[in-house]
């Protein structure tokens, strides 16, 4: 029978060294994330959010413990195979959008679909169907700057979803937005989760993450707290 789980950590740490000091960013973090969860990671600055997001996304690896995503043993796979499953598995919206300038908003969502080899006319409809589903129908064609913040991060949404990822690695999705946008954003990751999307965001903003299911709290490098939200 296949596991629902498609996050599992356990007893993961990161040490790093920054010149002769230790600094233990993450200290033994155990957590599960079943499939079609929406989960906000919360806590204050230098709690380890942004390096647990880091090793969820394959973009670091711990220091010790194990990480498998959707049963895959990441800890066991090169540096190639480890792209491989950011870009298949993984899809990632970060608070600076990410575009590249000089391509219009269906070029951006198409670059997932180029690395893994999709043909033009079948990458072309998929990134349309997805700027469609995102609401940007009509902004198609329209470069980064001649888009709104709002805009350019459901651009970045729609590009996440590329290739059918496992789960949705977001990290601080509405913090250069104002808060009609934010709000526009949230919903639509409401909408996404409803259909199935596993989302995990990282937050320092309550009012996001009560939008969320899931709520896990860091300080020091620890969980201090993992609860569902009424």
């Amino acid at each position: 029978m296949k596991d629902n789980i498609v996050v599992r950590i356990t007893d993961i740490k990161r040490t790093y060294y920054m010149g002769k000091v230790e600094v233990n960013a993450l200290r033994g973090i155990t957590l599960h994330i079943a499939r079609g969860e929406f989960v906000s990671i919360m806590g204050p600055s230098g709690c380890g959010k942004s390096t647990l997001m880091h090793i969820l996304g394959c973009l670091d690896r711990p220091t010790s413990g194990d990480v498998k995503l959707d049963e895959v043993d990441v800890d066991e796979l090169d540096d190639n195979d480890l792209a491989e499953i950011r870009n298949k598995k993984v899809g990632f919206v970060f608070q600076t959008f990410n575009l590249l300038p000089k391509l219009n908003a269906i070029e951006n969502v198409e670059l997932p679909l180029i690395y893994a080899g999709v043909g033009f006319e079948e990458r072309r409809r998929k990134a349309a169907a997805l700027l469609e589903t995102v609401g940007l129908k009509e902004r198609m064609y329209h470069k980064p700057s001649e888009l709104s913040g709002g805009q350019s991060q459901r651009v970045a949404i729609a590009r996440s979803l590329a290739n059918d990822p496992s789960i949705i690695l977001a990290d601080e999705p509405t913090g250069n937005l104002d808060s009609k946008s934010g709000e526009e954003i949230i919903r639509l990751f409401k909408e996404l989760n409803h259909k199935g999307i596993t989302l995990i965001i990282v937050t320092h903003d309550q009012e996001i993450a009560d939008h969320s299911k899931r709520i896990v709290r860091l300080k020091d490098g620890l969980v201090v707290s993992d609860e569902s939200v009424k």
